[in-house]
């Protein structure tokens, strides 16, 4: 179960990086934005850590996607 958890980390944290990448965002820029710290953006893109769900809605709304996008579910 471990590893499923680890690979769901992962996943997400690549999302959220793609989607900084693609708007031409620092992750300082991205942290200011959501109201978050540029080391726990690192965090979440490096899978150190995920973000809590009241982030990940402030990301989905951000980026305008579904949070369900954010967590690999579409």
């Amino acid at each position: 179960m471990q590893k499923i958890f680890y690979n769901y980390i992962m996943n997400i944290g690549e999302v959220i990086k793609e989607l900084r990448l693609e708007r031409d965002l620092s992750q300082q820029k991205l942290a200011e934005a959501i109201g978050v710290s540029q080391k726990a953006i690192d965090y979440w893109e490096r899978g150190v850590n995920e973000p809590k769900a009241s982030y990940v809605a402030r990301l989905a709304d951000f980026f305008e996607v579904t949070s369900d996008y954010l967590l690999g579910r579409e």
